[in-house]
């Protein structure tokens, strides 16, 4: 029996697909037509000796043999590409000074440097974990080449929109239930210290609502906020993406708490046209952005 090799670029219109919510997006993202993206699933489901997709109402949804391929696709897609930029960059070189939220110090930041350097080992890298005040000032200051920011309204001159994200009720998972609005007492909130957009937008939430709440406990680190809320001090507003083990997001409506708004993730650079390192770092942020999207909508799908 021969060895059977998955096709890359109908392993790329799968992953694509899945990403964009649809395989006609992923057409028209990857500049191909319809039939021939049809064409590609079925030659991928014909290598893999199983369906990948099945019908779900008027959509689509995975077996559990595409929940494998899946993965498996976007692994070989990923070392493809670390390969490509390899071998036709291996000169690039270089300087570049990027800078991101808390959020994504510990999940997104040593995965996007990760596939970097190994692309591009001569390009000396210098990352800072900052506030997003910090973050664009570093930018507007040229301290800064890159920066992954959440859009607080405040204008750069070369800034790009990678995604827009749904803020969530954060809680300690063992605390289910727990903090809910309407229990008589205020509800008690975990926040970052001023300036800071997620305390802002929580509050404006639950008083729009008007639901009483208090401030449990300020910090001036995520890390002390999350450590907060997992010790059920109360409850905060952020994003479901990197939530350390013990917190989950939580059911706005089961918990008769207000509903948050989606909130801009930009990213912004110093200057209009960057050097080559800069836009290929920039370009493989985004990508693992987008990636880390969807695994966290995949688990957290409210």
């Amino acid at each position: 029996m021969g060895v059977t090799t998955f096709d890359l670029d109908a392993l790329r219109s799968f992953v694509v697909g899945m990403e964009l919510g649809g395989f006609a997006r992923a057409a028209d993202r990857l500049g191909r037509s319809t039939s021939a993206v049809s064409a590609q699933l079925k030659k991928l489901e014909s290598q893999a000796g199983a369906p990948i997709l099945r019908k779900a109402g008027r959509g689509l949804t995975l077996t559990p043999t595409g929940e494998a391929l899946l993965g498996y696709a976007r692994r070989l897609i990923e070392l493809n590409d670390e390969a490509v930029a390899a071998t036709r960059g291996v000169e690039l070189e270089g300087w570049v000074r990027i800078g991101l939220q808390e959020d994504f110090g510990e999940t997104l930041l040593p995965q996007a440097l990760g596939r970097f350097a190994r692309a591009h080992p001569k390009v000396r890298v210098e990352a800072r974990v900052e506030r997003n005040v910090a973050l664009i000032d570093g930018v507007i200051g040229g301290k800064l080449d890159l920066a992954l920011a959440w859009d607080s309204g405040v204008a750069t001159p070369h800034a790009e929109l990678v995604a827009e994200i749904p803020l969530r009720w954060i809680a300690a998972a063992e605390r289910d239930g727990v903090w809910r609005a309407g229990g008589g007492d205020p509800l008690p909130v975990a926040a970052m210290e001023a300036p800071c957009l997620f305390r802002r937008m929580a509050i404006d939430a639950l008083d729009l609502a008007g639901v009483p709440w208090r401030l449990a406990f300020v910090s001036a680190s995520l890390a002390g906020v999350w450590a907060a809320v997992a010790a059920g001090l109360g409850l905060t507003a952020r994003t479901a993406l990197g939530l350390p083990a013990g917190l989950r997001a939580r059911n706005a409506q089961a918990d008769n708490l207000p509903p948050l708004p989606r909130l801009g993730l930009k990213l912004h650079r110093a200057d209009a046209e960057p050097g080559p390192a800069t836009q290929r770092l920039a370009a493989i942020v985004a990508e693992t952005l987008r990636e880390a999207i969807v695994r966290t909508e995949a688990l957290d799908p409210l």
